[in-house]
């Protein structure tokens, strides 16, 4: 090493220079296919694929769906609510009568 530079008074911490709040920086290992999709997606909606992913992070956590609803999803929602809403039928007089649970 030269000797007119003097680390001597460094912190001797490595790592970033400017810190990010809130945020750490990791490594890790994504399938190559899961990767290529998230950059494809953002690169259409004009954002970062690392953003994306941490939005899909979050959603996720929350337990919020993230995407367009699946078929399976929709049968599950029908399934529910359908028996709810047919617990009262209209009868011929325009009169309403609760159906029995079979």
């Amino acid at each position: 090493m030269k000797p007119e530079y003097d680390f001597s008074k460094g912190k001797g911490k490595r790592g970033a220079l400017l810190s990010s709040k809130g945020k750490t920086r990791i490594t890790i290992f994504i399938d190559d296919a899961v990767l290529s999709a998230f950059r494809m997606r953002a690169e259409k909606a004009g954002s970062g694929y690392q953003t994306m992913m941490n939005e899909a992070l979050k959603a996720f956590l929350a337990g919020k769906p993230e995407g367009p609803v699946t078929e399976s999803v929709l049968r599950r929602v029908i399934r529910e609510e359908v028996p709810k809403l047919s617990r009262t039928t209209a009868r011929s007089g325009g009169r309403s009568t609760k159906r029995r649970a079979a």
